[in-house]
């Protein structure tokens, strides 16, 4: 008895299929552009109702309501010039003091950290996001803000000679415990989005740096930083978005000033605390309810162009890395050829 023998038959193509076998394709080719589409529908609406709600306040005070330096809703006058300035002061200290420690981190997991420790010390640092912000606030002016208020007077009187970073009499809230708590916060994600850009840079790279005798540290300067800078300028832009809308925890830790501080360690105000502080007492008072959306708008604005930043810091960055390839490997065919 002969056994049968089954011969695959070869696949169609997608054009040769039926039109039912092509549905779920199109299903979700449509159901993922909606999802797009809504998403930059519902950005707009934001952005136009923001509009909307705070036209009130912009036709009042027109662009003094962003350069001008009065906060008083007692006398329905509403100058953002010290929100903008704590928002902009506060979210400089986090990149400052949050941006090394986190790239420091990521380059010791990826780079230096032994191999069983890595996975462990990754998870507990990524774990600082999991940390509600309202108990970093309680923290920062509970047990942070008394700690250091003695090192602050130490500092402001030593450097006195330096504007705004010196001089005054600190207060337990302030600018700079303000930029400091949001540095905690904004690690994790800085942290994490650098140990996946670092993760990609290819292993010729380093081993050609080793190979050259160049240290680790040498290796970790002229192969890895350069290539990863891109991502890690990414990262950093993102957190300086965190930075910026972060709520809570500052109003908990600036102080709730509404004026311009004279140095670093005296109390102030950002956009996003003066929403969160003010939003409830001014929901029956038309123009105090207007000039948070004003508010609220100016926040939405910063936070977009710090996206857009971000995004061609990353773009030109990776434009500058295929340019550095294309020019390395013209170099290289140029000796092979000057030897031969």
């Amino acid at each position: 008895m002969e056994a049968s023998v089954t011969t695959a038959t070869p696949g169609r193509s997608v054009l040769e299929r039926s039109a039912a076998s092509r549905l779920p394709d199109r299903l979700l080719k449509w159901g993922l552009t909606a999802l797009a589409g809504a998403i930059l529908a519902l950005i707009a609406y934001f952005f136009i109702r923001l509009i909307g709600e705070s036209g009130d306040t912009f036709s009042r005070f027109g662009l003094s309501f962003i350069f001008g330096n009065d906060w008083d809703p007692s006398r329905s006058i509403f100058h953002g010039f010290p929100l903008v300035a704590g928002t902009l002061i506060t979210s400089a200290i986090a990149l400052i003091l949050g941006v090394p420690v986190a790239v420091a981190a990521a380059l010791y997991l990826n780079e230096l950290c032994p191999r069983r420790f890595r996975t462990p010390l990754a998870i507990l640092v990524d774990l600082l996001a999991a940390v509600p912000s309202v108990v970093y606030g309680l923290w920062g002016i509970l047990v942070l803000a008394p700690k250091l208020l003695p090192a602050e007077k130490w500092f402001a009187s030593t450097f006195s000679f330096i504007p705004f970073i010196g001089g005054g009499t600190p207060t337990a809230p302030n600018y700079f415990l303000a930029g400091l708590i949001l540095a905690i916060m904004i690690l994790p994600i800085v942290s994490a989005i650098s140990r996946e850009v670092i993760a990609t840079v290819p292993p010729e790279h380093k081993e050609a740096a080793l190979a050259l005798g160049a240290t680790r540290w040498e290796m970790i300067r002229m192969a890895v930083l350069p290539y990863a800078r891109p991502g890690i300028t990414g990262g950093a832009m993102l957190g300086l978005g965190r930075a910026i809308g972060e709520t809570i925890a500052v109003v908990l830790v600036i102080g709730n000033a509404p004026l311009l501080g004279s140095h670093l360690f005296n109390q102030g105000y950002t956009l996003a605390a003066v929403i969160a502080a003010e939003f409830g007492e001014a929901a029956n008072t038309p123009v105090h309810s207007s000039a948070l959306f004003a508010a609220g708008l100016v926040l939405f604005v910063l936070t977009l162009i710090v996206n857009i930043v971000a995004r061609w810091f990353v773009v030109s960055g990776h434009r500058g890395r295929r340019r550095g390839a294309g020019a390395m490997v013209e170099a290289q065919a140029a000796s092979v050829g000057e030897v031969g």
